[in-house]
């Protein structure tokens, strides 16, 4: 793991973390933000490591790549200074001054030397954070398998001590049950157990594994901050969701959690740091399933990233010596001095650069290297025989080439040297310094000239960074694209518009179709992204025979219709929404599915097989939106029949709430096995919220109460009268024959 791979993926998380706070953070699609969240983890670990089309390549002077007519180079500047080892036994023309510079490099506290202390430096800091991260680990099974415990089916609640905030790990709720009143310490049972139940662990885990590696980066603590944040407003509302709990009571037990000792960060908690945004996001309305198509612009958002950070792919391979397996060329790149190969072919020659030597091996004529292919007549006389000089000119300096041509192959050393009037030319008109690097990057790889500078300056673009100077060139933007572009209707357009613009190949004609397609106001940015999913008129056109539009085009906004917009255009495509996907929905019986509903369809997994088993079972009455929720659930035609198989008649919106809360036909089944027949189920949800067990109702059998009535236990419960609270009432002297009486006195205490 190098440095410049920790990076990219700091930038990438970066990227990640600020598309989420902007569009994705105050939507309520908690359950699908979190495995956002969790899904960028991964690409941000991900991403770097693969390597990209060098046509698609952004990567600026540190990873270049340029086609041209006379030039396929990819130019990749090394992590530490050139440093060329001069052999004069095997080296013809091997000058003293390229000597004595190579003896200078390699003195002193060099680049590469700084890059190695920071690599140690990252190291110390992940074992340092992996060692905190195991020591918690230990410290919460500690806790967990020697305080007291009471076990409730799958959860095991361990009661500390002292003033801890409650918070839970894996299947352990840790919580001192003597600091709060009986609802207050139900409801954060309730909300701990859903915690547990949604394996919210793995997350926290994941995120604390994110901060081990991405320790010195600032945005990966605040990144991991959103996960806890997000899965802290998934719990609030599926615990809202419960008819059983009262909105503003549980926002006053929330109120009442807080201590001074807050829990490890390993455990999922009350977090009361975000308590005003958890109660401002349980009173917020509900986001329409129209708002989703935010999620697809990530997208393109992570194919900017790959051609702006990643390594352009190489063209092609290099052979090994012999005895040895081929293996991808890597391209080490253009540094100011160095060797050079070359092979004449008719009036051409194809030249090799290198920092370090090479022999006829090492070329192979067939392939492209980090090379370029010129006239014979452009290189003047070439020394042949001996060793000699020659020259490649070029407005931002000189190649100077030593060496010699033993018939059609020749190699030697060159050294460029940069041209004093055109650096000090491009200095003042970008303001700011062009260094060696760049000073090569323009010279070779991108060879810019001045009057290209001046046309951009004289196109409207006076603030120009060299950085954006290397894109727009790399780009090829001439001045005929930037007028067509301006001509289009574009005219305040910046280089940060222009460059993805030319990259995806947005020209006039594309423009116009798009507008033609009854986009009038369309933006550069649904350009790009109607660019990047592949849209064009004939696709549009498809949509709108898809929905049955076939009125005239509108202009209102960007709109082709009253039900036609960018949004509906960019889900169907990255959905991959066709007349034959909307057909087999037809062909089962459910027609003129709404266009945000079968968005949803597809992002969920709704199947024309999973309406047919539903309707198989003779529920033809179920909305598109019932089926996206019942789906989003995993609520199948195979779990209403656990049900009914135990003689329970259930509606299909009934079992969404029984898989949100856990409930299952041997939660059931306990309750029957223990002598309690349940006539209404809707008596299950109240038992399976309230975390109410067959051993919690016979343990009033101490007490003197059997043969409890399901929906008086539940009121039992609910105002939190125990066997012990019994036996306090009756040792002063409050003997009832009925349980009724003591829940009364309970709701009077």
């Amino acid at each position: 793991m190098n440095l410049p791979y920790i990076i990219n993926v700091a930038v990438i998380l970066l990227a990640c973390l600020a598309f989420y706070k902007l569009l994705l953070r105050r939507e309520t699609f908690y359950k699908v933000n979190r495995f956002f969240l969790i899904a960028c983890l991964a690409i941000s670990f991900a991403l770097p490591l693969v390597q990209v089309p060098q046509q698609f390549s952004l990567r600026k002077p540190t990873t270049a790549v340029i086609q041209q007519p006379s030039l396929i180079v990819t130019e990749q500047v090394q992590q530490s200074p050139p440093n060329i080892k001069q052999d004069a036994k095997n080296t013809d023309g091997a000058s003293n001054a390229t000597q004595t510079a190579a003896k200078a490099e390699n003195s002193g506290f060099s680049f590469a030397q700084l890059m190695t202390w920071m690599f140690w430096i990252y190291w110390f800091g992940v074992i340092v954070f992996g060692v905190s991260f195991l020591f918690q680990l230990v410290l919460l099974l500690v806790r967990a398998y020697r305080n007291p415990v009471i076990i409730d089916g799958k959860y095991r609640i361990v009661e500390v001590s002292g003033d801890k905030a409650p918070c839970s790990f894996g299947n352990n709720i840790f919580i001192n049950p003597e600091k709060y009143e009986w609802e207050t310490y139900n409801q954060i049972l309730l909300h701990e157990k859903i915690h547990i139940r949604e394996n919210h662990t793995v997350d926290i885990i994941i995120a604390e594994l994110l901060l081990i590696f991405q320790w010195f980066n600032p945005f990966a603590w605040i990144y991991r901050r959103e996960i806890e944040s997000n899965l802290e407003f998934l719990t609030d509302d599926q615990l809202m969701q419960q008819k059983k709990v009262d909105k503003q009571s549980y926002q006053l037990s929330l109120m009442k959690v807080s201590a001074p000792h807050f829990p490890l960060s390993l455990t999922t908690n009350y977090n009361q740091s975000i308590l005003k945004k958890r109660i401002a996001m349980m009173n917020k309305k509900r986001s329409n399933l129209h708002t989703a198509w935010k999620y697809f612009f990530l997208l393109p958002v992570f194919a900017f990233l790959a051609c702006l950070l990643n390594e352009p792919m190489a063209y092609g391979q290099e052979s090994q010596k012999a005895g040895k397996t081929e293996k991808s060329v890597k391209n080490h790149g253009m540094e100011t001095k160095g060797y050079w190969f070359a092979i004449i072919k008719d009036d051409k020659i194809n030249i090799r650069f290198s920092d370090k030597k090479m022999d006829d091996e090492d070329f192979d004529s067939n392939h492209s290297y980090n090379g370029s292919t010129f006239k014979l007549s452009e290189l003047g006389t070439l020394p042949k025989g001996t060793s000699g000089t020659f020259n490649i000119s070029r407005e931002a300096g000189k190649m100077e080439m030593t060496g010699k041509f033993e018939g059609n192959t020749g190699m030697g050393t060159y050294k460029f040297v940069a041209d004093k009037a055109y650096v000090d030319y491009m200095n003042k008109e970008l303001k700011e310094n062009l260094d060696d690097d760049d000073q090569m990057a323009f010279f070779f790889i991108i060879n810019i000239k001045k009057e290209y500078l001046a046309m951009l300056k004289n196109e409207g673009f006076t603030n120009i960074e060299k950085d954006n100077l290397i894109a727009m060139a790399a780009m090829k933007i001439d001045a005929a694209y930037i007028k067509s572009i301006k001509n289009s209707g574009f005219k305040d357009l910046d280089m940060e518009k222009l460059i993805p613009l030319k990259a995806l190949n947005v020209d006039a004609a594309y423009i116009k179709e798009i507008r033609d397609a009854g986009y009038k106001n369309v933006t550069t940015d649904q350009l790009v992204t109607f660019k990047a999913q592949g849209i064009d008129k004939k696709y549009i056109e498809s949509v709108r025979e898809m929905k049955g539009d076939k009125g005239d085009k509108g202009d209102k906004g960007n709109k082709g219709s009253k039900d036609d917009d960018a949004d509906d255009i960019v889900s169907y495509k990255a959905m991959n929404i066709t007349p034959e996907y909307i057909n087999s929905f037809k062909a089962v019986g459910m027609n003129n599915i709404p266009h945000d509903e079968l968005v949803s369809f597809k992002a969920v997994g709704v199947t024309p097989e999973y309406i047919k088993g539903w309707y198989n079972l003779g529920f033809k009455d179920i909305t598109p939106e019932e089926f996206v929720g019942m789906k989003s659930q995993n609520v199948t035609p195979e779990f209403m029949k656990s049900f009914t198989d135990l003689g329970y008649k259930i509606k299909p919106e009934e079992l969404v709430a029984f898989r949100a809360l856990g409930i299952t036909p041997e939660f059931i089944k306990s309750f029957e096995t223990a002598g309690y027949k349940i006539s209404d189920l809707d008596d299950v949800t109240a038992l399976k919220s309230l975390g109410i067990t067959p051993e919690y109702i016979k343990s009033f059998e101490t007490v003197g109460f059997k043969n409890i009535d399901l929906d008086e236990i539940i009121s039992v419960k609910a105002t939190g009268v125990t066997p012990e609270y019994i036996k306090e009432m009756k040792s002063k002297g409050f003997n009832y024959d009925k349980l009724q009486k003591y829940v009364t006195l309970k709701s009077i205490d």
